[in-house]
């Protein structure tokens, strides 16, 4: 019997006991909630996430041990086509791809996306009709930003990259506005002073999701002077998360593609 099977036998048990007088709705409705995560080891998969927020859990492999790993993988692809796993050490991918055959590794962006019966698409192949803009200040950026595009080809949301057009130079970024324009949202990565999202956001009628990086001299801090920065930008249309989240940027920009095609076709 698998895992989802002997679930469902499990909620089944808890239903006859309430119609039985057992307990009543709320000890039910708890019961049921902790019926509905799997257990495994040390790890408890959120498996039903998916029904309550349109994407499934997110491994976030910092930390954990290959087998933990593969613990929650195993029961997530019982249920979904394609799984993300961030913050992925050589180690762990190579654990990864040496137990399932469909998966896609970048070894900058640290993540690793998992097929369950075949490869995942690379971001230059999504599919979409809507455009998101991953944009760096400049290449030292780029791990932060891959992980956000690696992102949003796993939430199958096409993208368009566009790198080192930070403030030193600012014609870089001119040269760059007319593709920008086109798209529904951006993610604008950057350390240092951190100054581009204001001054991108003062250029496009979209949501910037500003992600501040760990890059740069002494005074910034580790990334909080950019986060200081971004959080005191002028640009209205600028919101920003933590120091180095490229995975919560590029997840907050494809449910806003996301919502928007609900809308569109609705």
């Amino acid at each position: 019997m698998d895992e989802s099977e002997s679930q469902r036998k499990a909620i089944e048990s808890l239903l006859a006991g309430f119609r039985n007088g057992e307990w009543d709705a709320m000890e039910l409705g708890q019961r049921i909630l902790h019926a509905a995560i799997a257990s495994s080891g040390n790890v408890t998969p959120d498996t039903d996430r998916a029904k309550r927020t349109g994407f499934p859990e997110v491994i976030y492999g910092a930390g954990k041990t290959p087998e933990s790993i593969l613990a929650v993988l195993d029961s997530l692809l019982q249920r979904h086509p394609e799984i993300l796993i961030t913050r992925v050490s050589p180690e762990q991918a190579r654990v990864v791809s040496d137990t399932y055959p469909f998966t896609r590794w970048n070894h900058v962006a640290r993540t690793i996306r998992v097929g369950r019966s075949e490869m995942p698409t690379t971001p230059e192949n999504v599919s979409s009709d809507q455009i998101i803009g991953v944009v760096t200040a400049g290449t030292t950026d780029e791990p932060v930003a891959l992980e956000a595009r690696e992102t949003l080809a796993w939430m199958g949301c096409g993208t368009i990259l566009i790198q080192d057009v930070g403030v030193a130079g600012p014609y870089r970024l001119l040269a760059r506005v007319p593709d920008l324009k086109r798209c529904t949202a951006i993610v604008c990565v950057a350390g240092m002073e951190a100054t581009l999202p204001t001054a991108l956001g003062g250029h496009v009628a979209c949501p910037v999701i500003a992600v501040p990086t760990s890059v740069g001299y002494g005074a910034s801090m580790g990334g909080i002077a950019a986060l200081l920065s971004m959080l005191t930008s002028c640009a209205a249309n600028v919101a920003v998360v933590n120091i180095d989240a490229g995975f919560k940027a590029g997840y907050i920009a494809g449910l806003i593609v996301k919502t928007a095609d609900r809308a569109n076709s609705g």
